[in-house]
C-alpha cells in the first residue's frame, strides 16, 4: 500500500504541477523539412513511443516551439506503390504518351511498382504526409484513430506528435548528413551506372534499370556488346563512337565527320552504311548474356524502310546515312520488347576536306502505347512552365516552339533557328541578302525570316496545352511596319528587328506555384531602306515576371490552452490544512489521490 501511495503521488505531480500555464514559444516558426525517405524513428531526433519512458537522445528533432505547436513533418515511405498514384497534378510528366524517367505518378510508364526500375522518385511524384505536434505534459490519454510518437525537441521537451493523413502539405526536403560512414551506402542506393566497364564480374542483373547500358550480341562474331549513340565532342563536335545508350533515356544526337578522300571512305567507313546498324540483336534483360544461345532473351532489329549500301557513282558517294532512328518498346522489369529502325540517306559529292553531319535519335515508348500516342510533342511543364523548357506557339491547329533568328559561319541568315526558352532572355542576329526589289514582296519575306515559317498566332499559357484546347493559348499581340515611308518615293520602310515581349506570373499554391504566361507582344522596329544588298536583323525575347506576391502566412493556427486563474486554488487549501493536521490524521492529499485512483479504475472497466 505504502508503494502505491508512493507512486500516486508521483502521477499527482507530474499531471498537475503547480502554477501550470501554457509554455511560451521560442520561434514562429513550426515546420520541420520533409524528408520523405525517413521513417517515424528517424525524423532528426529521438523518437519514442507514446507507452514508453524517456531516453536520452541522440540527435535533436527540428521542432521549433515548446509549448503547445502545430508542426509538420515527414511521413515514412510507403512500403507499396499504388499502380496510378492519385495526385492532383504530375508535375514531373513533361513527355505526353512516354515514359519519363524516375516520374513515379506517370501512367504512361504502365509500372506496378516504380520504384523497382527508378533508381529514386522525383519531388512532386509521390505523396506525403504530415505530423501534429503538442507539448506530451499536456496529454493524459491518447484517443487519436493515427498512429502516435514521442519526439524529443532541441530544448529537451517531448513532444507528443500523431501522424495525420494530409497529402496536401508540400515543404522542402531535409538536407541529408553524410560523412566517411554512411558515405558508400548512399552512394550504392542512390547512385547510377558510373563509366566503368558494364561487363563485371558478379552476375548479371535480372532486368534493365533507368539509365543502364543496353547490351547487344553479334551472332556471326559471338561478341556482346552495348547499343551505341554518337555524339559530338570537342569544339568541331567530332563524333564519339562509344557513347552508350541508356535505357529509358529518349536522346538525340548531332555529331560531325569530316573525310579526307570520300573515294575511298564511301564503301569502307561502316559509319556510312544503313546495315552496321541494325546487324545485330538486343538483349531483352542483361541476364540473357548467360544463355546466348535461348532466342528468348534476344530481340532482333527490325528494319521500317529498306536501305541501300553506299555506292560511288562517278564523283558522288550515294545512299549515305545521315540519320538514325531507333524505336524501342519496353514493358518495365520484363525488359525490352521490340526494337525497330529507320535510316535517311543522302548523297555526297567528292571533294577535299569535306564533312557530313550525322542525327542519332532513341526513342523509348511502353509497349502497350500506341503508335499515334507516342509522336505526341513533349510538354514544356505539367501544368505550368519550367525554366529552360521552349515556348510553345500556335498557327492554325499547329503546335511548335517558338524561334529566334540564327546566323551562319559568314553571319547570313541560316535556315536553322534558335529555340525560345522560358524564362531565359536571348537575343540574336543575322544579314538577311536582299533578293527583289519589289517593296512588298521584301516586306514579306523579312517578317517571315523574323518570326519563322509559321508566323506565331497563339501562345500556350501553360507548358502542357494541346492545339485542340483552344481556352489553354493566348493570342499574340503585335504590331507590324507601314507599306510605305514617307517623303521617299524610292524607299521601302521594312522591319528590321523582332522584340517578343511575354508577361508571366507564379499562380497556385506558394509550396508549388506553376508558372503561367499572362501575355504576348511582337514588337517591330522598322526603318527605310533603298537600294541595299544586305539588311541587318535582331531578334530578341525578354520575359517579365508579374506575379504579384501575397501577404506572409501567419503560421498555423495554435491550440490556445487556458485554464481558470484559481483553478489550483482548492488544492493549495486543501495542501495547507493537511500540513497543519495532526499527525495522526489522513493527509487529505491521499484522499484525493485515492478518488483519482477510482476514477482511473471506473473508466478502463
Amino acid at each position: 500500500m505504502c508503494s502505491l501511495q508512493l507512486v500516486l503521488l508521483q502521477v499527482f505531480f507530474l499531471t498537475l504541477p503547480e502554477n501550470a500555464q501554457p509554455q511560451p514559444s521560442s520561434s514562429a516558426s513550426g515546420a520541420v523539412p520533409t524528408s520523405p525517405d525517413l521513417g517515424p524513428g528517424t525524423l532528426g531526433g529521438t523518437v519514442q513511443s507514446s507507452s514508453e519512458g524517456t531516453a536520452t537522445p541522440p540527435d535533436v528533432l527540428g521542432i521549433s516551439t515548446v509549448g503547445p505547436t502545430l508542426v509538420t513533418s515527414s511521413a515514412p515511405r510507403n512500403r507499396t506503390v499504388e499502380l496510378f498514384p492519385v495526385l492532383p497534378i504530375c508535375v514531373c510528366d513533361l513527355t505526353p504518351g512516354t515514359c519519363d524517367i524516375n516520374c513515379c505518378c506517370d501512367r504512361d510508364c504502365y509500372l506496378l511498382h516504380p520504384r523497382t526500375v527508378f533508381s529514386f522518385c522525383l519531388p512532386g511524384s509521390v505523396r506525403s504526409s504530415s505530423w501534429v505536434c503538442v507539448d506530451n505534459s499536456l496529454i493524459f490519454r491518447s484517443n487519436s484513430p493515427f498512429p502516435s510518437r514521442v519526439f524529443m525537441d532541441s530544448n529537451g521537451i517531448r513532444q507528443f506528435c500523431v501522424h495525420v493523413n494530409n497529402s496536401k502539405l508540400n515543404y522542402f526536403q531535409k538536407l541529408q548528413k553524410v560523412n566517411a560512414t554512411n558515405f558508400q551506402a548512399l552512394a550504392a542506393e542512390f547512385g547510377g551506372e558510373s563509366f566503368t566497364s558494364a561487363f563485371q564480374t558478379q552476375s548479371p542483373s535480372a532486368f534493365y534499370k533507368a539509365g543502364d547500358p543496353i547490351l547487344t550480341y553479334f551472332p556471326q562474331w559471338s561478341v556482346i556488346s552495348l547499343l551505341r549513340q554518337p555524339a559530338g565532342v570537342g569544339a568541331g563536335g567530332l563524333c564519339a563512337e562509344s557513347n552508350p545508350a541508356g535505357f529509358l533515356e529518349s536522346k538525340h544526337t548531332t555529331c560531325t565527320r569530316f573525310f579526307k578522300n570520300l573515294a575511298s571512305s564511301c564503301t569502307l567507313d561502316s559509319a556510312l552504311n544503313a546495315a552496321s546498324y541494325c546487324d545485330f540483336t538486343v538483349l531483352k534483360v542483361p541476364r540473357g548474356m548467360t544463355d546466348l544461345q535461348n532466342m528468348e532473351f534476344q530481340v532482333p532489329v527490325t528494319l521500317v524502310s529498306q536501305a541501300g549500301p553506299p555506292v560511288l557513282a562517278g564523283n558522288t558517294c550515294q545512299n549515305v546515312v545521315s540519320q538514325v532512328t531507333y524505336e524501342i518498346e519496353t514493358n518495365g522489369t520484363f525488359g525490352i520488347q521490340k526494337v525497330s529502325v529507320s535510316f535517311e540517306q543522302t548523297n555526297l559529292t567528292v571533294e577535299p576536306r569535306l564533312s557530313l553531319q550525322q542525327h542519332f535519335i532513341i526513342h523509348f515508348r511502353a509497349f502497350q502505347q500506341s503508335t499515334a500516342a507516342s509522336l505526341t510533342g513533349p510538354r514544356s511543364g505539367n501544368p505550368g512552365y519550367i525554366v529552360g523548357k521552349p515556348l510553345l506557339a500556335l498557327t492554325g491547329d499547329i503546335s511548335y516552339s517558338m524561334t529566334l533568328l540564327q546566323s551562319q559561319g559568314n553571319g547570313t541568315c541560316s535556315v536553322k533557328r534558335h529555340e525560345v526558352q522560358f524564362g531565359m532572355n536571348a537575343m540574336s542576329g543575322c544579314k538577311l541578302r536582299v533578293k527583289t526589289a519589289n517593296c512588298s514582296h521584301l516586306q514579306q519575306e523579312i517578317y517571315q525570316t523574323l518570326h519563322g515559317r509559321l508566323r506565331p498566332e497563339h501562345i500556350a499559357i501553360f507548358g502542357n496545352a494541346y492545339p485542340a484546347q483552344k481556352g489553354g493559348w493566348t493570342k499574340i499581340l503585335h504590331r507590324s511596319c507601314s507599306v510605305s515611308a514617307k517623303n521617299c518615293t524610292s524607299c521601302c520602310f521594312i522591319p528590321v528587328s523582332l522584340e517578343i515581349q511575354v508577361l508571366w506570373a507564379f499562380i497556385g499554391l506558394q509550396s508549388n506555384p506553376q508558372a503561367h504566361v499572362s501575355a504576348a507582344r511582337f514588337l517591330y522596329q522598322c526603318q527605310s531602306v533603298e537600294d541595299s544588298q544586305e539588311v541587318p536583323l535582331t531578334t530578341l525575347v525578354n520575359f517579365v515576371d508579374i506575379t504579384r506576391k501575397p501577404e506572409p502566412p501567419r503560421g498555423q493556427p495554435r491550440m490556445d490552452w487556458k485554464l481558470p486563474f484559481d483553478f489550483f486554488f482548492p488544492f493549495k487549501v486543501a495542501f495547507s490544512r493537511g500540513i497543519d493536521s495532526q499527525k495522526g490524521s489522513v493527509p487529505p492529499i491521499l484522499i484525493l489521490c485515492l478518488l483519482l485512483l477510482g476514477v482511473l479504475s471506473l473508466e478502463t472497466k
